[in-house]
């Protein structure tokens, strides 16, 4: 019975990441608009109010040098966790639920298309 709850997640696990890397990246863009004031991805981007986001996927957590983190994103990350999609998608959902005292003020993205599309785009700045 263990086994087979092991490999039902696996398999979930799988189809929900298949599912975010078919987002579409020009969508993304667009999305990526309610983000610009506070992060900045791609050539030359620098800390804002939040963090730069270039090569956010599979980036530890809380990594980046020189941005003062709240300490609650700090002792997230702290046992080495990383933004893989699952963990971005959750978050992009509704922030304060995955880091509860996170200083992110946005609320999240409702449209799950909205999550799979700025995955999509922030994935072109590996």
């Amino acid at each position: 019975m263990k086994r087979i709850v092991m490999i039902a997640g696996a398999a979930l696990l799988a189809l929900s990441a298949q599912a975010h890397a078919e987002g579409d990246a020009a969508a993304g863009e667009k999305v990526f608009k309610k983000c610009k004031a506070c992060h900045a991805v791609g050539e030359g981007a620098k800390n804002k109010v939040g963090p730069e986001l270039n090569a956010i996927v599979g980036r530890p957590i809380a990594s980046i040098e020189g941005f003062k983190y709240s300490k609650s994103m700090i002792e997230f990350g702290a046992d080495g966790k990383v933004w893989d999609e699952e963990t971005l998608v959750a978050y992009l959902t509704k922030p304060k639920a995955v880091v509860p005292k996170t200083k992110m003020a946005f609320a999240g993205l409702r449209k799950e298309k909205d999550r799979d599309n700025i995955l999509a785009y922030l994935k072109q700045f590996q």
